[in-house]
């Protein structure tokens, strides 16, 4: 139990000494570009070192599984070069014995990950955008989804539109049901106006069966208001950005990814893309571990073996490939072509089964 403490104290302190410096190293890069990118909107070293800060949780997260097999290669290299793995083992500790402090701490990392770093890293994701949003003078567009249907704003310098729909196509550019609400830039309601369904085209919505109340300039609307069968009203959303407003799944808290999936299905969009993310979360402390046995299958021997460089050099590269299989797997599933559970297993499962074998035939065998 000891040795166990004494391999999981040195691991945890590889990891942190190597999230520090890659916190500095991302942290100095990106405030340079922040500068960079506002040069021209008065964005002072504060201000460029605030958003910094608030990419770099996400940041950090998405090189986790590297923070994970290079803690491990700076372990089980320390432990072999002072003979200490050596003498676990002469005192009857197997080499898989001596993984299970490393492979408990990575778990329980992997847990936290996803359920609290996970959450941080997009909820200051999201802060940074708008803070960016802010500083650029940018008009956002915003989707919400819920259980009241489909909530779209569009901006430009002239005011804000809102639009509520009660379903839409998987592409959110043909609505049904669908209402204008448009305000001035002092927030005053222009007009309001009702279709039955309106359709995004290029340069703007065309709506049809419509029906029209004018808020300016009178005390009741509905003395106004006119029928039409079709209307054209300008609109710089696309297709695309219709898309985008969604956001990437990353910048969704895994906590709230469930009821999101529920109402991208329920609205008619396809969820297919944050299903396969919130899969492939819930496999990250299995894929973290697979890392762990990767970067030990290449360190365990002992050094006077020679040829450090070259196993170093085999665990990142394959640690990369594992990387790169998850990614590709991850667009497979995107994509459609494979389960989403397939998508989202089979990366950290082959990784697992590799090394362990490699490890069972070299150390055990």
């Amino acid at each position: 139990m000891i040795l166990h403490l004494y391999f999981a104290r040195k691991f945890i302190t590889n990891f942190l000494m190597i999230l520090f410096v890659f916190f500095g190293i991302i942290f100095l890069i990106d405030m340079v570009e922040q500068l960079r990118r506002f040069s021209s909107n008065s964005v002072g070293m504060k201000e460029a070192a605030q958003l910094a800060l608030l990419n770099a949780p996400g940041n950090l997260y998405r090189i986790l599984p590297l923070l994970v097999i290079l803690s491990t290669l700076a372990l089980f290299l320390n432990l072999t070069r002072t003979s200490e793995l050596v003498i676990a083992r002469a005192s009857g500790r197997s080499a898989l014995g001596a993984l299970l402090a490393p492979l408990l701490v990575t778990f329980t990392l992997g847990v936290f990950g996803v359920s609290v770093w996970n959450p941080i890293g997009a909820a200051t994701a999201n802060l940074y955008e708008t803070i960016s949003d802010r500083h650029l003078g940018r008009a956002s567009n915003a989707l919400s989804i819920g259980a009241e249907g489909l909530w779209l704003r569009q901006g430009n310098v002239e005011g804000q539109t809102v639009i509520h729909a009660n379903e839409t196509n998987q592409n959110g550019t043909i609505l049904g049901n669908v209402t204008f609400l448009a305000f001035d830039i002092n927030s005053q309601v222009i007009y309001r106006i009702e279709a039955k369904t309106a359709k995004l085209e290029t340069g703007g919505w065309v709506l049809n069966d419509t029906k029209r109340w004018d808020f300016k300039d009178t005390l009741n609307p509905e003395l106004s208001a006119s029928t039409t069968d079709t209307i054209r009203l300008q609109s710089n959303l696309t297709q695309k950005e219709i898309q985008e407003s969604f956001g990437a799944p990353s910048d969704i808290p895994f906590w709230e990814l469930p009821a999101f999936i529920a109402s991208l299905e329920n609205a008619g969009f396809s969820s297919t893309q944050h299903r396969v993310w919130y899969a492939t979360e819930l496999a990250l402390p299995a894929f973290l571990m697979a890392m762990v046995l990767i970067g030990a299958m290449f360190t365990m021997r002992h050094s006077r073996f020679g040829k450090t460089g070259i196993m170093l050099l085999g665990a990142i590269v394959m640690g990369f490939g594992l990387f790169f299989l998850k990614n590709f797997a991850q667009v497979l599933g995107n994509s459609g072509q494979i389960p989403v559970l397939l998508a989202a297993w089979t990366p950290p499962l082959a990784g697992i089964l590799l090394a362990l074998g490699f490890i069972l035939h070299t150390e055990e065998g």
